[in-house]
């Protein structure tokens, strides 16, 4: 019996930040204007922290996470004191594109990170669904 998968290894973090980058670089370009001082970072998991405040006992259970002042907001108050940023996260990206299994990794990073984008545009959670639904 052949082994397989024996020499494969899962796409490690610096694989996750170029597949985000190329993401991003296709967004439409008022988009990637107005995401232009967004950070993107990407981590295995959401640190403790932000699962207690956001009452989330499983850490696989949070692909993407969107802090800052959006756009919106920012506008009344001046410059924001920190960057915003969008946090995507590996290990619960890999097990839902495991799960799934009908979409590619590609598609499903650029899913959560144009979701978290949309939180720093100030869309909600539906708004973000309807745009989404609306390109497809």
């Amino acid at each position: 019996m052949q082994q397989i998968w024996l020499d494969q290894t899962a796409p490690s973090l610096d694989d996750f930040d170029r597949l985000a980058r190329k993401a991003f670089d296709e967004l439409p370009a008022l988009f990637r204007q107005a995401s232009a001082d967004v950070v993107i970072r990407i981590d295995d998991f959401p640190d403790a922290e932000i699962l207690r405040d956001l009452e989330i006992e499983d850490g696989f259970e949070l692909t993407g996470l969107y802090v800052g002042v959006h756009v919106g907001e920012r506008d009344g108050l001046g410059p924001a004191a920190e960057p915003s940023r969008v946090f995507l996260y590996r290990r619960p990206i890999l097990d839902e594109w495991c799960e799934r299994g009908d979409v590619g990794l590609y598609e499903l990073i650029s899913h959560v990170l144009i979701h978290e984008l949309g939180h720093h545009m100030g869309m909600d959670d539906e708004r973000i669904h309807d745009v989404e639904d609306d390109a497809d």
